[in-house]
Parts: structure tokens; C-alpha cells; sequence
């Protein structure tokens, strides 16, 4: 680990000026992602913020039913939430279905938002990685890629993001908060994290010297029929190979409003909402939910090593859409899947 220099943040108003002082530095909240990347020299920060300090640790009830999660709020705290656990049960499945209880109990709002990839390369400063270092390469490009994307990579990149909780956000249509040297402003969720293009060290949309302050849920109808299904090559502590957030809204048997995302398939969490509006109206049955799962992985290609991940998200997709059209969510304490 290399020196850095320490600053502790009392208010968001500090933390904020020493970002935006150095390029270089970097936020330290539960530490789970960015300690590690530190200690394998893949990051190298000028400048660690600590903001635990900060006044961001509490779940608030808002108007018309819609919930802010601050961003040191941890998520075991959000997963157990019964606010959360009531009207946004998908994003509590999300959250447990990943990591370990002990991770979940450091690890934070704002910090799952913000974790890196675990691509194999990018991991090792040894192999080229144009995230870790524009212009040397992707290794996994013909490498050892059966982790890797299947939707949205460029030849520069195709490298997943690893979160569970965000693909539910994605399919929840969260708001982020942040705050910047310009003041705070919102990000829609779809337009917060970045695919690869030819940039692909920029995992995210926020500028320099922001940070995430919050996450804001608007009050949704799909707490009756969602289920986060995750398939991973081990029951417990292990990433997504691919993973499914669907959220519906069913009446009569027909279709009303659904949103569906991806993970472990792209550069961020995956959703096509043009995709599904074509299903607005449509039979909820296993025929329909086909020609989703059809429609959803328009243009999905391969690596070699990850080629099966197609069948498998097609799978998944059904299997997820009947789960939650059925109202039998995954249950993420057994975690077979049903």
C-alpha cells in the first residue's frame, strides 16, 4: 500500500473541497471495496476522505410514500428496514442475496453504488487493463473471460459491475443524490453508472469533487409481484453470473408496468425500458415471458468463455418474470433456486 494523505470529513461541505482539491483522492466510508483495491496497488489514491462522520446514516420517510437512504447507511440496516422491507422488497432480496453478513454490516449505501469491477485483470497490476490503465489492453478480450459481458462492451472493455443492490435500484428507478462543488444536484439511476465505450475507466457520471449524499425510492405498485433471482456458481459469497430484478404491476392476468434488470452481464446494471413497454398489455404467461427474454438480449454476443451466459439469461428471465408474476419471490435465506 502506498502513503497517502488522511482527511476526515466533518461535513459534506469538507468532504466536497478536499475532493475536489485533488484528483487523485478518494472517498473511504466502509472500506470493503476500495482497502482491498488499495492493498493489491490496483488503487492508488493521492488522498483518502473518511466521511463516516457524516450525517447521511438514516433512512427518511418522504411524501406520497417514497423513501431517502442516506449513503453511509449500511446495508444490512437498509435490508432490515421494515419501511424497506414493506413497500421496496425487491432492493432488501437484492442486498441479501450478496456478499456476507459481515460485509453487508460494513459495507454502505453510497460505497455499493461506487464499487468496482472484479474482472481478473483489473485485479492484477501485472495484465493490461484499459480500466486501470488507459491504453494498455483489455486482457479478458481473449483471455479469461467467463465472468465477463455480454451486452454494451466495446472492444476496449468488458468488464461487469458486481453489484446486487444496484441492479434492483435500476429496476426501482432510483434518484441519487449527490453533492458538488456546484451545489447538489439528482442523477437518474439509468444514467448514473457508464458503459465502457471508449472510456472505460469511468465507471460513472459523477464530477469531479462529488460525492453520493443519498438515494431517494419514489412510492412504486410492485411490492406484490417482484423476486431478485441470482445465479452464481455457489449458493453463498459469490458474484453474479447473471442476476434478475423484475418488478410488475399485473392485473387481470394482463401485464401493466414492468421493469426488468440485468446483472453480471454488463458494464452496469442492464435495462431496456423501451423494450418493455412493447409487453404493456401483454398475457402475463410463459409464452410471453419468452418473447421478453427474447427481446431483452437483442444483440448479447459472446467471448468464448461466456458464451453460455445467453442461454442462462434467458433462463433466468423466464424463470425471475414467473416467480414474480406468481408473487413467490426468491427466497434469498434458502437461496436454491425455486
Amino acid at each position: 500500500m502506498r502513503p497517502f494523505a488522511y482527511t476526515r470529513a466533518e461535513t459534506v461541505g469538507e468532504a466536497v473541497a478536499a475532493l475536489a482539491a485533488d484528483p487523485d483522492a478518494q472517498i473511504l466510508a466502509g472500506g470493503t471495496n476500495l482497502v482491498d483495491l488499495m492493498k493489491y496497488d490496483v488503487a492508488r489514491p493521492g488522498a483518502v476522505v473518511d466521511i463516516n462522520r457524516l450525517p447521511l446514516k438514516e433512512i427518511e420517510e418522504l411524501q406520497d410514500g417514497a423513501l431517502r437512504i442516506g449513503a453511509l447507511v449500511s446495508n444490512t440496516a437498509v435490508a432490515y428496514d421494515e419501511r424497506v422491507r414493506e413497500k421496496f422488497p425487491l432492493l432488501s432480496s437484492a442486498i441479501l442475496a450478496g456478499a456476507s453478513p459481515q460485509l453487508r454490516n460494513a459495507a454502505t449505501t453510497g460505497g455499493n453504488l461506487l464499487q468496482r469491477t472484479r474482472c481478473y485483470y483489473f485485479y492484477d497490476p501485472s495484465t493490461p487493463c484499459n480500466k486501470r490503465q488507459s491504453g494498455s489492453g483489455c486482457g479478458a478480450i481473449g483471455g479469461v473471460n467467463r465472468i465477463h459481458a455480454i451486452l454494451g462492451a466495446s472492444e476496449h472493455c468488458i468488464a461487469v459491475h458486481p453489484s446486487d443492490m444496484c441492479v434492483a435500484l435500476a429496476a426501482l428507478e432510483a434518484i441519487v443524490e449527490v453533492q458538488g462543488p456546484e451545489g447538489p444536484r439528482e442523477i437518474a439511476f439509468a444514467d448514473f453508472h457508464r458503459l465502457p465505450g471508449d472510456m472505460p475507466e469511468r465507471d460513472n457520471t459523477l464530477a469531479q469533487g462529488e460525492m453520493v449524499t443519498g438515494i431517494r425510492l419514489e412510492a412504486n405498485h410492485f411490492a406484490p409481484h417482484h423476486t431478485y433471482l441470482k445465479i452464481r456458481d455457489r449458493l453463498s459469497y459469490a458474484f453474479a453470473l447473471v442476476s434478475v430484478a423484475v418488478a410488475m404491476e399485473i392485473d387481470r392476468g394482463r401485464i401493466v408496468d414492468l421493469r426488468l434488470a440485468l446483472g453480471g452481464v454488463a458494464h452496469k446494471p442492464w435495462r431496456d425500458p423501451l423494450a418493455e413497454a412493447e409487453f404493456a398489455g401483454a398475457t402475463a404467461d410463459e409464452m410471453t415471458f419468452g418473447r421478453i427474454a427474447e427481446r431483452l438480449l437483442t444483440g448479447a454476443k459472446g467471448q468464448g468463455g461466456n458464451d453460455f451466459k445467453i442461454p442462462l439469461a434467458k433462463k433466468a428471465i423466464i424463470r425471475a418474470l414467473k416467480q414474480a408474476a406468481a408473487g413467490r419471490p426468491q427466497d434469498q435465506t434458502i437461496k436454491a433456486i425455486q
